[in-house]
C-alpha cells in the first residue's frame, strides 16, 4: 500500500524505517511536515518521490491509499478529520487523544466516514508480548488476578511533549497509555475497566505536567493492572511487564537489559532510543524496531485493512485508554478512586467474580500445597461450612 506520513520527526523516522526494512511491499510515497525543509530532508533521506507542508496535499495525493499520523498530540484531532473527508484510511500513533472527548470525535469520524482506524500501540506488538498473551489464553498462568508495566526514561526528545496543553499531560499521556493498554490485552480487553486510583507528582521538571506517576485499575473482574511512569529514570529506557495468575507468573524485560551488552570508550554514536550516554557499559538493541513492536504492529494494520477485519489495536482502543487515563488524571487530582467513564462500551457487560477458591474434596477448600524437606506433602485446607483452617501431611 501507498502511504502518507504526516509528520517528519523522532516517531516518524522509526516508522519509516520500519515499513521500508526488508523489502516490505507497503511504502512511504510523499511525507508532509510543517516545516518544509524537513520534509524535504526526510524525502531525501527515504527516496520520496514527493514531500510537501500542505497536509491536505499529502492526504488527496491520488497515490495515497494509508495515511500515517506521526504527528504531536494537539494535531491528531484535525489529522483525523482530514482523512475522514478525503475517505483516507487511517493510522495513528498513540494516544489516540489528550482526552477521552476528543479521541471518540476521532473514533466516531472514522466509524461515520467508512474508512479503517488503526491505533499504533506498538508495545501490543513485540515478540514477548504477543507470546504472553497467547499463553494466558491458553490457561498457562490460570485467572489472571494482578498485572504491572513499567515505563521509565529520561524524557522525551521533543519540545511539544513538555508542554501541557499540546501534549495532554505528562508521563500519564505519553507513557502510560502504553502501559494501560499493555494491561488491558493481558486481563482481556473484552473486561470491562471500572475504577482508578493514582498518585502523580511534577518531581524534577519546571513543567505544569507530571514527570512521575504510578496507578491502579480495577477491573470488573477483580482483577488489577498497575502501571508505573517516569520522565525522570536516568540510564535509559526501562520497558518491563509482570502478570500474575493463579497457576503462574510471567516476567518480561523489554528494552533495557536483553542479553546485549557492551563496553565503549565512547567513539560510536547513537546505541538505543533514550540512551543517555555512547560510552561505558552499554546497553544496545539487536533490532531495535522489531524489539519495539513495530513491524507486526504494520503487518497486522495492512492485512487487516487488506482482509477486511478488525486489527489487534483499533480506534475503540484508543479510546478506552484515554478513558482510563480521564480517570487516573482526576483520581491523582481527587485523591479517590475514580470511576471510568465509557459512554460506549463494547466489551462483556457481565463479569464473573474474580474470588474464585480451589475445590479440595467436599469438605474443604485448598489453601495451599507444598512439598517439604522431608518429602511430605503439606496441604493447608478450610473447611467450607465451619472455615476452620487445618494442615495434613501426606507422605
Amino acid at each position: 500500500m501507498k502511504i502518507a506520513m504526516l509528520g517528519s520527526g523522532f516517531i516518524a523516522r522509526f516508522y519509516a524505517s520500519s515499513l521500508h526494512a526488508q523489502r516490505r511491499k507497503d511504502s512511504i510515497c510523499t511525507v508532509y511536515s510543517r516545516n518544509i525543509r524537513n520534509a524535504k530532508r526526510f524525502a531525501d533521506d527515504y527516496h520520496l518521490p514527493h514531500f510537501t507542508d500542505d497536509m491536505e496535499l499529502a492526504i488527496s495525493h491520488p497515490d495515497v491509499e494509508v495515511v500515517l499520523i506521526s504527528l504531536p498530540n494537539h494535531l491528531h484531532e484535525m489529522a483525523v478529520e482530514a482523512c475522514a473527508r478525503a475517505k483516507k484510511h487511517v493510522l495513528c500513533t498513540k494516544p489516540l487523544g489528550r482526552t477521552a472527548a476528543e479521541a471518540k470525535k476521532m473514533l466516531q469520524m472514522v466509524e461515520d466516514s467508512g474508512i479503517f482506524g488503526g491505533y499504533l500501540e506498538d508495545l501490543c506488538y513485540t515478540p514477548k508480548f504477543l507470546k504472553s498473551v497467547e499463553s494466558i489464553q491458553s490457561g498457562a498462568i490460570g485467572r489472571v488476578l494482578w498485572t504491572k508495566s513499567r515505563e521509565a526514561h529520561p524524557g522525551p526528545h521533543s519540545d511539544w511533549f513538555w508542554d501541557k496543553e499540546k501534549s495532554g499531560g505528562g508521563a500519564i499521556i505519553d507513557l502510560g497509555c502504553h502501559c494501560v493498554e499493555i494491561g488491558r490485552g493481558f486481563i482481556g480487553k473484552n473486561i470491562r475497566p471500572v475504577e482508578v486510583m493514582c498518585w502523580s507528582a511534577t518531581q524534577v521538571h519546571p513543567i505544569e505536567a507530571e514527570d512521575h506517576a504510578i496507578g491502579l485499575v480495577k477491573y470488573a473482574n477483580g482483577a488489577i493492572s498497575q502501571f508505573e511512569v517516569s520522565w525522570n529514570f536516568r540510564g535509559g529506557m526501562d520497558l518491563r511487564d509482570e502478570v500474575m495468575g493463579t497457576e503462574g507468573t510471567i516476567w518480561i524485560n523489554g528494552f533495557l537489559r536483553t542479553g546485549f551488552e557492551m563496553f565503549s570508550t565512547g567513539k560510536g554514536g547513537y546505541v538505543a532510543e533514550k540512551a543517555e550516554s555512547n560510552s561505558g557499559w552499554l546497553f544496545p538493541v539487536g533490532d531495535e524496531a522489531h524489539e519495539l513492536g513495530y513491524p507486526n504492529m504494520f503487518t497486522d494494520m495492512f492485512e487487516a485493512i487488506e482482509t477486511g477485519r478488525k486489527p489487534l489495536e483499533s480506534f475503540y482502543d484508543g479510546y478506552i485508554v484515554n478513558a482510563i487515563l480521564d480517570a487516573a488524571f482526576l483520581s491523582a487530582s481527587t485523591k479517590n478512586w475514580e470511576p471510568v467513564v465509557i459512554d460506549d462500551w463494547r466489551g462483556d457487560e457481565i463479569a464473573e467474580s474474580g474470588e474464585k477458591f480451589t475445590s479440595y474434596n467436599e469438605q474443604y477448600y485448598l489453601i495451599k500445597e507444598e512439598i517439604l524437606p522431608n518429602g511430605d506433602i503439606s496441604l493447608i485446607l478450610k473447611d467450607k461450612k465451619t472455615g476452620e483452617i487445618v494442615k495434613q501431611n501426606r507422605k
